[in-house]
This record gives structure tokens, C-alpha cells and sequence, in this order.
């Protein structure tokens, strides 16, 4: 795959004056995407410990200083516990990207959302979908992660269920992250 990183354009001419063209403020300059589609090995959490998840990653390397990045993921998963015990991040290679630690609260950019709530806890997965708007200030290549914390030590599966029967109650899916450079 070819890749064309450009600061500006110059068409050509004849004659005459030219015009020099620069991304608008706002416009998306390049989009890259990690589609994680096999369901993961059992990924072990520690209690309250933001984990970058290795599966979902993506670099990108930005064309200018001034440039925002659009984070968007969509996670498949299923954990040792109740969906609202886990909280969903970004990491920026090794910064957390999230709100800010508050007293003794539990801080992330989102909850996943509980498709069913049970006691249950082998066959009902759940989704994480949300977003965060980076300034990296960086032209050098910036690797993104999804990051996770969970409440007490477990396992976490991607894109399947905790347990690997064989059976309609137990389901695949596919995880994506995406980052779109935007002009600033």
C-alpha cells in the first residue's frame, strides 16, 4: 500500500498565477483502521489497572502539528463480571486518554453498553462504541491502543463470548479502532 503525505498542492499552469491549496480547518486529511476480526485468548485484567489491549491498535503519523485525531472504536466483548464494571479508554503509545482522576473515582471516556443484564457471564456479550478527539501536537507516528480497567482481577475476550461453547447462545463478532487525522 502506497501512502502520499502532502503539506500543500501546486496545479499546474500555462501561465498566469497559481494557487496554493492547504487542507481546510476541519477537513479530513487521512483515515487509518485496525479491524480486529478472530475472536482473542483470554486477556487477564489486574483490579483498577488500565490495560491497553494489543489487538486493538492503530498508528498514524500526523501532517501537521496543528492536526486533531478522531479516536472512534467499536468493541465485541465479554469479562468475568457485570458490564458496568468495566470502563473504556484510548492510549496514546504509553499516555491514558480519559477524564481526569477525581478522589477515589474510576476514570475512562466510556461504560460498555449491556446488551442483557444477568448473572450470567459466559454468553452475553456486550459493546463498547465511543470516541475522543486527540491534539497530539506530533508529526512523528503515534501508535493508538483501546484501553479497558476493570473493577476486580479477571479475564476479558474479544469478539466472542467468555465461554467458547458451541451453540446459538454463545456469539461472534468483529472490533474495530479508527484514527482520522483532521485539519486544525
Amino acid at each position: 500500500m502506497s501512502k502520499l503525505y502532502v503539506d500543500e498542492l501546486h496545479p499546474k499552469t500555462t501561465g498566469g498565477t497559481t494557487s496554493i491549496i492547504k487542507p481546510t480547518s476541519g477537513s479530513t486529511i487521512q483515515t487509518q483502521y485496525t479491524q480486529f476480526i478472530v475472536p482473542s485468548s483470554a486477556i487477564a485484567l489486574s483490579a483498577n489497572t488500565d490495560t491497553a489491549l494489543s489487538d486493538l491498535t492503530v498508528s498514524i503519523t500526523p501532517t501537521s502539528t496543528s492536526s486533531k485525531i478522531l479516536l472512534q472504536t467499536h468493541v465485541f466483548w465479554e469479562g468475568h463480571m457485570y458490564d458496568h464494571g468495566f470502563i473504556w479508554m484510548f492510549f496514546r503509545d504509553s499516555t491514558v486518554l480519559k477524564a481526569a482522576q477525581a478522589g477515589s473515582r474510576r476514570s475512562g471516556i466510556s461504560i460498555g453498553s449491556t446488551a442483557y443484564y444477568d448473572n450470567d457471564v459466559s454468553s452475553t456479550p456486550s459493546t463498547a462504541v465511543y470516541q475522543y478527539f486527540d491534539a497530539p501536537a506530533s508529526t512523528s507516528t503515534i501508535t493508538y491502543k483501546v484501553g479497558v480497567s476493570a473493577l476486580s482481577a479477571g479475564d476479558l475476550y474479544i469478539n466472542r463470548t467468555f465461554s467458547a461453547n458451541d451453540g446459538t447462545d454463545y456469539e461472534r463478532g468483529i472490533s474495530y479502532i479508527s484514527a482520522t487525522e483532521i485539519a486544525g
